[in-house]
């Protein structure tokens, strides 16, 4: 599942939904981009975060985006330029 989100920043109270959406992706999911994330999660992990995330953003001025990559994901992704690509699979040791 890869995972993206915009969230305005013009004061406070958007700056905090930023961190919150960040921190909670975290907890699913690697970040790949400022606003992406790589998540493996089954489908009642899924609807979790989709329902903890939409009840931190402020939908008037905010969006969520899911992208459903499937089981082959390792050949749906493409990715060139700096960062190195992460096995989000595999045991994570930073």
């Amino acid at each position: 599942m890869l995972v993206t989100y915009d969230v305005q920043t013009l004061n406070s109270s958007g700056q905090k939904r930023l961190r919150k959406v960040a921190k909670k992706c975290e907890e699913y999911g690697v970040r790949v981009q400022n606003s992406v994330f790589e998540c493996v999660v089954d489908n009642t992990q899924l609807r979790q975060l989709e329902l903890s995330l939409e009840s931190i953003i402020d939908p008037q001025v905010d969006s969520l985006r899911f992208y459903r990559l499937g089981n082959n994901h390792e050949t749906k992704v493409k990715h060139v330029g700096a960062k190195p690509t992460i096995d989000v699979e595999n045991t994570l040791i930073f």
